[in-house]
């Protein structure tokens, strides 16, 4: 500090004093101190700087259809990218397993309607008084374990991609397929095949990958010290792209080797985006009411969470507390007391603190 003192002294600062953040200098004093100013630049009022994004499937909208049964693949009937309409086949098995679930089905049947028959028998020589009332009820309960276990069998032969018509077909003339086809849930894309024709599989081992495409993700790695202008619900522009998304997650935890926040946007998909690509993204951060300026990075003064500026003002500078909203390597964008009009320093930064610092403005 003593240097600093002496420094001062030797270019001549006997006028400076100090009124509350206010520096005063005279334009040759200032020039000697090596102070530059340049204009802030209106920016965008409602939008952050640039950010990379990268274009993702929401989770919720992927899943995985999978092998109702172990056999083996005899046909693909869809490739990667395909749009698939609810029901359409996907694959094509064949399966001695899906073989013993049709013969147990049938034979669940032939037992469910010897029950039902016995128990009608029954009943009708119980209200006879022809048997007593211990064999009705045996007679009832084996109807309701024949019900139980051809329920279980139809519902097996459901899961397995059996459609109610081709289930009555199989009830009425008892043809049993060893062929089976995996058909698509509901309207999707095909973004991953996992098995080839001639490909033996066990049951349960995934076949196709689906996905709906629309809305669709973009997930933006923010700077935490720029996490603060950002709001759920922020209205998200992706540059090239017309229709705009909004933020719906701010992750509360911080990336520890590059030290920004996830935060992901959802927007809708009319088929311009795709999964996988990467895009430049504006956040909105500002109401219509408020003012953003963009200057250069050099002119920005940190204290901890604390960000300022000083501003040149007659016969000197004076010392303005701003918000930062965005920052890149060579720009930020701040809100505050400031106009195009007003002249920001860029240079000679340190040579100001200092006098602030040693007058007490901390």
């Amino acid at each position: 500090m003593g240097q600093f003192i002496l420094a001062l002294a030797c270019i001549g600062l006997p006028a400076v004093v100090r009124a509350e953040d206010n520096v005063r200098l005279s334009p040759s004093q200032a020039q000697s101190l090596g102070v530059r100013v340049t204009h802030p630049i209106s920016s965008r009022i409602d939008q952050t700087l640039p950010y990379p994004a990268q274009i993702v499937i929401p989770t919720p909208q992927l899943w995985v259809v999978s092998a109702p049964v172990a056999g083996m693949v005899t046909n693909l009937a869809v490739a990667r990218g395909d749009r698939v309409k609810a029901g359409q086949p996907l694959v094509t098995m064949e399966s001695p397993s899906f073989v013993s679930q049709q013969r147990d089905y049938l034979n669940a049947v032939a037992q469910d309607l010897l029950a039902t028959q016995q128990l009608k028998r029954n009943t009708e020589l119980f209200e006879g008084r022809a048997v007593p009332q211990r064999v009705l009820e045996t007679s009832q309960t084996e109807a309701r374990q024949a019900s139980i276990v051809l329920a279980e069998r139809r519902q097996m032969l459901r899961l397995s991609g059996l459609s109610d018509a081709a289930l009555a077909k199989l009830t009425s003339e008892a043809a049993i397929s060893a062929t089976l086809s995996v058909a698509a849930p509901e309207p999707a894309t095909v973004v991953d095949i996992a098995v080839a024709p001639g490909q033996r599989i066990e049951q349960s081992a995934p076949l196709v990958k689906l996905a709906r495409l629309s809305p669709l993700w973009a997930e933006i790695a923010i700077p935490i010290s720029n996490i603060r202008a950002i709001r759920p619900g922020a209205r998200v522009e992706i540059d090239g792209y017309a229709s705009p998304g909004q933020v719906v997650l701010i992750s509360e935890t911080t990336d520890a080797a590059t030290q920004t926040v996830l935060v992901r946007a959802e927007v809708p998909n009319s088929g311009e985006l795709r999964p996988g690509q990467t895009a430049t993204v504006r956040i909105n951060f500002l109401s219509a009411g408020e003012s953003a300026w963009e200057i250069p990075y050099a002119a920005l003064i940190r204290r901890g969470e604390q960000a300022s500026v000083f501003v040149a003002m007659e016969g000197g500078f004076r010392h303005v507390p701003v918000t930062l909203l965005a920052e890149d390597q060579d720009h930020v964008v701040v809100s505050g007391p400031i106009s195009d009009k007003d002249e920001v320093v860029v240079s000679g930064i340190s040579a100001l603190r200092g006098i602030l610092l040693r007058l007490g403005a901390g």
